[in-house]
């Protein structure tokens, strides 16, 4: 009886390990994840608020500001709402009104997306399969078509 209980001993020990190991992994995933949102999902709150995600759309013509340093701002539109962006850094080299982006980051209090990370397009034909997506939403949703 007591080999008996020694393996049962093991079993649980065993089992507890791979809960611990499973929970470890699917926490480190949940915090590693950044979804994609459009401008319009954001502004119908179906964003985190408190977890970093994608933001994407176009930038819209006429809003880029380079504020002091390397502190810039520019609205994402999806053609049916914006959403206020501020990024600190270097834009990369194709970031231009008009083009599509995806933006990285956490919405901030005052209701600007704080970017830590911005990524341009990277040729003239291509968008994000996200933000071309969004955008035919969006359209869609303007023009009244399904």
């Amino acid at each position: 009886m007591k080999a008996r209980h020694k393996r049962l001993g093991f079993v649980v020990a065993g089992l507890v390990g791979l809960g611990l190991a499973t929970w470890l992994v699917v926490n480190a995933l949940d915090n590693n994840l950044s979804y994609f949102f459009s401008p319009t999902e954001v502004k119908q709150n179906k964003a985190p608020a408190e977890h970093i995600f994608r933001l994407g759309g176009l930038v819209e013509a006429g809003s880029l500001e380079r504020g002091k340093e390397l502190t810039i701002r520019f609205n994402v539109t999806d053609n049916a709402y914006r959403i206020p962006v501020a990024y600190t850094g270097i834009l990369p080299d194709l970031f231009a009104e008009g083009q599509g982006v995806i933006a990285q980051g956490k919405m901030g209090t005052n209701g600007v997306f704080i970017a830590s990370e911005v990524l341009a397009k990277h040729d003239e034909n291509y968008m994000p399969p996200e933000v071309a997506d969004a955008l035919e939403q969006s359209h869609n949703a303007a023009t009244g078509a399904n």
